[in-house]
């Protein structure tokens, strides 16, 4: 018994002497670095390029519709026209649902694979900032953080840099 509480009493020294060790902290701002980071702006930019077309061949159907619309309701056309007109309005409507989904699921896929590879590189920054300062953990998205701890310039400079 005498030994367990020996041994029980090392264990709090040593836990206490840990809890009161200096511990080094940072904070990185990750949607900071999504919005400033070199390759983020980048990615941003050729994904943009990349689907540039696409919206475009968008807007056309839109505008299409529009006036498809606009000439159904002035009433001038005859019965027969005007159903085979509201079908086609139907239809183009159906199009460019189609188009805005399949472009929206198209342009989440491609960001989500852009983004896999930047939060690599991140990670990889993060790390050396964190060896290189001698942090003991680097903290990301808290509630409130004091401005001394902040890094997340430092990661930006180290991805502009790659």
């Amino acid at each position: 018994m005498m030994k367990f509480k020996f041994g029980l009493a090392c264990a709090f020294a040593f836990i206490s002497a840990f809890a009161f060790a200096d511990i080094r902290i940072g904070f990185v701002d990750t949607q900071r670095i999504l919005r400033e980071a070199a390759p983020a702006v980048r990615a941003a930019k050729k994904l943009e390029k990349e689907f540039e077309p696409r919206r475009a061949e968008m807007q056309r159907a839109s505008t299409q519709g529009k006036a498809l619309q606009q000439l159904l309701d002035k009433n001038t056309l005859a019965e027969a026209d005007r159903r085979v007109k509201e079908r086609e309005l139907v239809k183009l409507n159906q199009d460019f649902q189609r188009m805005q989904r399949e472009i929206n699921e198209d342009l989440n896929n491609r960001r989500n694979e852009e983004l896999s590879g930047l939060q690599e590189r991140v990670n990889l920054a993060i790390r050396s900032i964190a060896e290189a300062d001698k942090l003991d953990i680097i903290l990301q998205d808290a509630v409130y953080r004091n401005q001394k701890l902040d890094v997340t310039d430092k990661v930006l400079k180290l991805l502009v840099d790659k």
